[in-house]
């Protein structure tokens, strides 16, 4: 799975040596990926320019260029929004987030409501939803709420064999998290909790999400998000 087993270059090396030579190589790989940027002609489709460009942000965070990767991002995200490039503009948040700048936390949450109002690619939207849970205390009814709202995204956009593997790791983390927040360990105690928490229901935890991010943004959003609803894509 491409955006959540995040993948790094060095992080299985047995020794500094090996981390050096990957450490280049992945250099070497971002001197490609600009001169491959460099090359696109001017009439290139925003988005394959787009992708290249984040493609360079993911190789600015492996290197431990976060500020390097925060600019480029964020310059990203903007032009993505003007374009309805919903999938970049969620991979730009994604950059901006792992950048650990001042305001990453706040590019998570921007991330997380594009990711979960816009139809892109779910595992993206699931690995959003995960940075959540990672940042919550354990007894967070925040992480439940985003756990339950990852299974909800696989349940509703996801067909074919892709299915299958997102379901079971939204249903782990679902699971982990109740471990988490109420030490539940039997199918029955977990049902009930399910229950009681009222993660069953959408109309009741999709408000309860907004207002997690309302807090997490600070009421700082980067976009007039009734503008961008407008925009959704409807099929027909």
């Amino acid at each position: 799975m491409k955006y959540l087993e995040s993948t790094t270059y060095l992080g299985d090396n047995e020794g500094a040596e090996d981390a050096v030579k990957s450490s280049k190589l992945l250099e070497i790989r971002l001197q490609e990926q600009c001169e491959a940027l460099a090359a696109l002609p001017h009439d290139a489709p925003t988005d394959q320019r787009l992708e290249l460009n984040l493609a360079c942000g993911y190789m600015l965070l492996d290197l431990n260029r976060q500020l390097e990767a925060w600019r480029l991002a964020r310059g990203v995200l903007d032009e993505a929004l003007a374009e309805d490039l919903w999938l970049r503009a969620v991979e730009a948040c994604d950059i901006l987030y792992q950048s650990d700048q001042e305001d990453s936390i706040k590019a998570l949450a921007q991330g997380i409501w594009l990711g979960v109002t816009f139809p892109i690619d779910p595992e993206l939207s699931v690995a959003m939803l995960q940075h959540l849970i990672d940042e919550t205390p354990d007894r967070s009814d925040g992480a439940a709420v985003a756990a339950v709202t990852a299974c909800y995204i696989v349940d509703v956009r996801t067909q074919g064999p892709a299915r299958k593997d997102l379901k079971f790791f939204t249903n782990q983390l679902l699971g982990q998290v109740a471990r988490r927040h109420s030490q539940v360990e039997e199918q029955e105690i977990f049902d009930f909790w399910v229950e009681r928490m009222e993660l069953d229901e959408p109309e009741k935890f999709l408000p309860r999400l907004a207002k997690v991010l309302e807090v997490i943004a600070g009421n700082d959003w980067w976009f007039e998000r009734d503008s961008l609803r407008s925009r959704i894509p409807h099929d027909g």
